[in-house]
């Protein structure tokens, strides 16, 4: 039992450690996703230890100390998601219909055959833009509903699981398909004009994660993100970017992105609302985002119902607020930031 003990303690060490190193090869990516599991497991061990281990005490209470600080890291690293931490996004105090917008995203999972359930979701939130990711042939064909609501969209179906439907209530301006890393692997670039007659740019982005099957490493996903976030620092219109980021808000690539883009993450001192994995309760992590612009402040934003997608739907309601700019502090790039950003969007 001390054994088995000494070695839960090391992997959840390792657990911890591996993503201090700043490799691109999956294995020291993917732990940068659990850190809500580890935490609960880090204490699940410190009542192990205290309660079961028979061994030497120095060893025993060693185990002890080194787990209490990394509980205590853990909860650095998760308090700004939670209710206790700073909110990076404001409230709109007065409710203004012609300066906001709402948004739904959506990764329907490609071989998920619910699409009235899809629909449904769609109906009940009501959103001015839709986001439908993982869409194939058969998800734009069982969904040409929409377009009697939403007459303005750009769609890119495809088989890869990357597929992108854009859907808006909303005049769409300078719309173009990109695929700014992989040849497969597109996004969506336009601008949205909002009721007042004010335009938006939004970048509709699903880069691929770092993991066996998919990429092993996390090269392409931050280089693609890195692109964006420049896109959005250059330019002059309030900026959205949403989608499946296939990486967790707490990240050291999402931190770059934000520091790199300028913009600001409406999680950050409201909860997780952990989108991914829909079947498994143990196993959420934040992976559908939606990063905005300090020129808007926050109606809303919620997790929806599942349909049989792996991914829950996220929507988010925003409003523009002559304010906001001001009274909204993104996170700050310094020199190491920007060398790190440089060289990532150089990798090859």
């Amino acid at each position: 039992m001390d054994i088995a003990l000494g070695l839960f303690t090391c992997l959840l060490l390792t657990f911890t450690l591996l993503p201090l190193i700043r490799h691109d090869f999956w294995i020291f990516r993917v732990f940068d996703y659990p850190r809500l599991q580890k935490l609960f497991l880090n204490g699940l061990a410190v009542v192990l230890l205290l309660t079961f281990y028979s061994g030497n005490a120095t060893s025993k209470y060693l185990q002890v100390l080194l787990l209490s600080i990394n509980i205590i890291y853990l909860l650095w690293l998760i308090l700004p998601f939670t209710p206790l931490g700073k909110k990076q996004v404001l409230k709109a105090t007065v409710k203004d219909n012609e300066k906001s917008l709402s948004l739904m995203i959506a990764n329907v999972l490609q071989t998920n055959h619910n699409t009235q359930g899809c629909l449904n979701e769609i109906a009940k939130a009501d959103p001015d833009v839709v986001i439908l990711l993982e869409a194939n042939n058969r998800w734009d064909a069982e969904t040409k509903s929409l377009s009697e609501k939403y007459p303005f969209a750009k769609k890119v179906p495809l088989e890869n699981m990357y597929g992108l439907l854009f859907y808006s209530k909303l005049e769409l301006v300078d719309t173009a398909v990109h695929y700014l890393v992989e040849q497969d692997i597109p996004s969506i670039h336009t601008k949205i004009k909002l009721r007042n007659g004010q335009l938006a740019q939004f970048y509709a982005v699903h880069p691929t994660p770092p993991a066996p099957g998919e990429n092993l490493r996390s090269t392409e996903r931050d280089k693609e993100l890195l692109l964006v976030a420049d896109l959005a620092k250059a330019s002059e219109l309030p900026v959205i970017v949403a989608g499946d980021l296939n990486d967790v808000a707490w990240s050291h690539t999402t931190d770059l992105f934000l520091k790199m883009s300028g913009l600001v993450d409406p999680r950050r001192g409201r909860g997780f609302f952990n989108s991914f994995n829909a079947h498994y309760f143990f196993l959420r992590f934040p992976l559908d985002h939606a990063f905005i612009s300090r020129h808007f402040k926050l109606q809303k934003l919620k997790r929806l119902n599942n349909y049989n997608s792996d991914h829950f739907p996220i929507f988010l309601q925003i409003q523009l607020d002559e304010h906001a700019y001001a009274q909204q502090q993104p996170l700050m790039a310094d020199s190491d930031d920007k060398e790190e950003a440089q060289e990532k969007k150089e990798k090859i």
